[in-house]
């Protein structure tokens, strides 16, 4: 007895591209602090986050024995509320304060 294969490879629906969520891609105005780091104009939070990060790289402010911290020079330190290390799942949180 044969028994037939499911052609639901074939017959599903293709998803499209991937959207953006909208609440990712409204600009945000950065207060002073978080401006000193990425920028006066705003911009949406995916690019703050992507700022930071290359600001972070270009510093060389990532800690080395555990990567996940960050050693916050004077810049970070007024967007980080006075911390001098933060981990980097911290790090957002901290950041959404200074964005309006």
């Amino acid at each position: 007895m044969a028994t037939k294969k499911s052609k639901s490879k074939s017959t599903a629906k293709k998803k499209g591209a991937r959207t953006p969520n909208k609440a990712f891609m409204k600009p945000l105005q950065p207060d002073k602090a978080l401006a000193e780091v990425v920028g006066s104009k705003p911009i949406p939070r995916t690019e703050i986050t992507k700022r930071i990060w290359a600001y972070i790289k270009k510093k060389g402010l990532q800690d080395a024995k555990n990567r996940r911290n960050i050693n916050a020079d004077a810049a970070l330190k007024l967007v980080f509320n006075g911390r001098s290390k933060v981990n980097m799942f911290e790090m957002t949180k901290l950041v959404a304060k200074h964005c309006k």
